[in-house]
């Protein structure tokens, strides 16, 4: 069995959504052997820092929080899908190469994870691939960017995916990550009430 990590490290020069300093992490040492008996330390972050799930909460009024997850969305089988060639954004056209059925939970593995792009200009999901995804009825998508989207406006892939029950999972690092079918972990931390939180994606793959 292996286990790859596709997780993003937190620390405060991490990568973060367009750069901007107020969602960078805040790490500070609260206690240490100098003037106690414990190491303690307290974070301060956005909940979508790196590697995380979005609630359809982030997007609707009245959308679920991510404690009303069903864990067997996040942990299940996957399909990492190679997009490599994408320049701008993974279109309806791009995905129709791909085998794709339903009830996948389908990884988008582009550019990002090999470059240094992803505050910037960095390859998304546009809205005909998610209406196509939709279509398909897959169970969640995951992509190597900090966002799903990145020039829409009106946040229409979003929308499409968390209005139709499909899981979001940002902030993935796919480079090295053979185009395959793989068991997904994906578990958020349970925060109660929340719009998003993080999580340590793993896949698995057996001998």
């Amino acid at each position: 069995m292996k286990i790859i990590d596709i997780s993003m490290p937190v620390s405060h020069d991490m990568p973060v959504y367009k750069a901007r300093e107020e969602k960078r992490p805040h790490i500070s040492v609260q206690s240490s052997f100098s003037d106690a008996s414990v190491y303690e330390s307290r974070i301060d972050m956005n909940m979508h820092t790196g590697t995380h799930i979005d609630a359809p909460m982030h997007i609707f009024e009245d959308g679920g929080t991510i404690e009303k997850l069903d864990l067997s969305k996040v942990i299940t089988r996957s399909r990492v899908l190679d997009f490599q060639n994408a320049e701008n954004s993974i279109s309806r056209e791009l995905l129709e190469t791909k085998t794709i059925e339903k009830g996948d939970f389908v990884l988008l593995k582009t550019k990002n994870s090999a470059s240094d792009i992803l505050e910037g200009e960095f390859v998304f999901l546009d809205k005909s691939g998610a209406e196509y995804l939709k279509e398909k009825e897959v169970s969640g998508v995951g992509i190597d960017a900090l966002g799903i989207e990145r020039s829409q406006p009106g946040h229409e892939t979003h929308k499409l995916l968390l209005g139709s029950g499909i899981i979001i999972l940002e902030g993935l690092r796919l480079d090295g990550v053979s185009e395959a079918e793989y068991l997904l972990l994906a578990a958020p931390v349970l925060f109660k009430g929340a719009e998003a939180a993080p999580a340590r994606a793993v896949l698995i793959q057996e001998d």
